[in-house]
Formats: structure tokens, C-alpha cells, sequence
């Protein structure tokens, strides 16, 4: 009786090709998850930002587009918590324009009352921009920071060669997932002693520098001292050791007449 063997209904190459289509899903499926999100506007501070204090931020304007320039950077403050002083830095190739306006209730700072704050800076550019593949900082000194919130949020208008506006408003809600167009958001830190910030850093600094000064003096005087108590040690073995050659030479010679 002739047995014949059953074949495999599924051949080598065709368990083969199911391998490849199953781990190249598997690894499109890593890629998609692994892609991050789109760069946008965003705004952080040099150091912190201290409730209460002074602090000089950067917006930071990515280039999302590959065949047009962004030219126009337009940032909005918050009308509940109004700055006062917001004086922006130079940046090659921008101009910046600080715009304010009346406070319908007037402020008090350093004794004095304040009837307007800054409610919109645009930086405008003179020449190509930020071209596709760059990124451009804007910064900006801030003051003086609010006390009774834990952050500022702004909002930016991206404008870019095409006529395209981008418009970066949506604040982040707590507990939801990022929005696709999120407004630039700061983050502030508690109260300082001093609320001029840096400039209290720069005092700090300079009495430590003071200390240290003085640190540095004692720890030349105890280098001074070692290396006179080093040369003092050497200069007494050598003394030593050329006694000993002396009277060993007297000896040898001793020795020779002797013999």
C-alpha cells in the first residue's frame, strides 16, 4: 500500500512574504508612533520667571513650511494679568514694534500709578525672514511678572510670505490633550526675596566672588607656605646626602691607604 506524504498547504516563501508584511506593519506602526508633534510657538525663560520679579523670555518661531518663509511674528498679551515694562531686544534682520493700551483700572508700581500696559508686540522682518528649515528667537524683558497666577498665557499670530496666518490661540486645558494650535504659555516660578530677579542673582554672585576672593588669598598663603616647607625639607636632605658622599669618600680613601 502506497501512503503518499500530505504537502503544506502554505510554502516557505509564502510564510516568508506574511513575516515581511507583518513586521513591516509592525514597524509602521512604531514610526507613526514614534513621530513627534509639529514644532510651534512656544516662550521660555533665560533662568526663571519669578512671580512677582523680572525675567527676559524667548519666542521661539519654528518654520513649519517647506516652500515659503515666515515674515511677520504678532504676540498678544494677557489683558487679565497687564505688563507694564516690556522692552524687546534687538534681532538682526527684525524690526519690533511695542503697541499699548489704556487699563481700564490704573496700576500702582514703585509708587506710582499706571494707566497703560503693553498689549501687543510685532516683529516684522526686513529681509527673507525665517527661511524653511530655521528657527528664529524673540527676546523679550518682561516686568514686572504677576503674583497670582502660576502662568502667562499669550497669544501669536505666524504670517508667513504666502500670506498664510497661523494662528496659535487655543489655550491648554488641564487634564485634556495638547490642541493642535497651542497658545505660548509661561510658566511661573515662586516669589524671590528680591524681585528684580537677576539682578539679585548679580549681587549674590558678587559677594560670593568676594568670598572666594578671599578663599583664593588664604589658599595662595597655604600653597606659599607648603611649597617654603617643601624646598626647606628638600634643602636639608641634600645637605644630608652630600655629608654621606663626603664620608664615604674619606673612607674609601682610608681604605686604599691601608691596603
Amino acid at each position: 500500500m502506497t501512503t503518499q506524504t500530505q504537502k503544506s498547504s502554505t510554502s516557505p516563501k509564502s510564510a516568508l512574504t506574511r513575516v515581511s508584511l507583518v513586521g513591516g506593519v509592525a514597524a509602521s506602526a512604531v514610526l507613526l508612533l514614534s513621530v513627534p508633534a509639529f514644532a510651534h510657538v512656544s516662550v521660555s525663560p533665560e533662568g526663571e520667571a519669578a512671580k512677582g520679579g523680572y525675567a527676559t523670555v524667548n519666542f521661539k518661531v519654528p518654520n513649519e513650511r517647506d516652500n515659503a518663509s515666515t515674515t511677520k511674528l504678532e504676540v498678544t498679551f494677557p489683558a487679565d494679568h497687564p505688563l507694564v515694562s516690556v522692552m524687546p531686544q534687538p534681532v538682526p534682520g527684525w524690526k519690533a514694534k511695542v503697541t499699548k493700551t489704556k487699563l481700564d483700572k490704573p496700576l500702582e508700581m514703585h509708587g506710582k500709578k499706571i494707566d497703560e500696559a503693553v498689549s501687543k508686540v510685532t516683529w516684522t522682518a526686513d529681509g527673507k525672514g525665517v527661511e524653511p528649515g530655521y528657527f528664529q528667537k524673540f527676546p523679550l524683558s518682561l516686568g514686572q511678572l504677576p503674583e497670582d497666577t502660576d502662568q502667562l498665557v499669550f497669544k501669536a499670530l505666524q504670517t508667513y510670505d504666502n500670506k498664510e496666518v497661523v494662528r496659535w490661540i487655543e489655550p491648554q486645558q488641564k487634564g485634556a490633550e495638547e490642541p493642535e494650535f497651542p497658545a505660548p504659555a509661561l510658566q511661573l516660578s515662586a516669589a524671590s526675596d528680591d524681585h528684580h530677579g537677576a539682578a539679585a542673582s548679580d549681587k549674590d554672585d558678587a559677594k560670593s566672588g568676594g568670598a572666594d576672593s578671599g578663599d583664593k588669598k588664604e589658599s595662595a598663603s597655604s600653597d606659599g607656605d607648603s611649597s617654603d616647607t617643601t624646598a626647606r625639607t628638600l634643602g636639608i636632605v641634600g645637605i644630608v646626602v652630600g655629608a654621606a658622599g663626603v664620608a664615604f669618600g674619606v673612607l674609601a680613601q682610608r681604605r686604599r691607604a691601608n691596603g
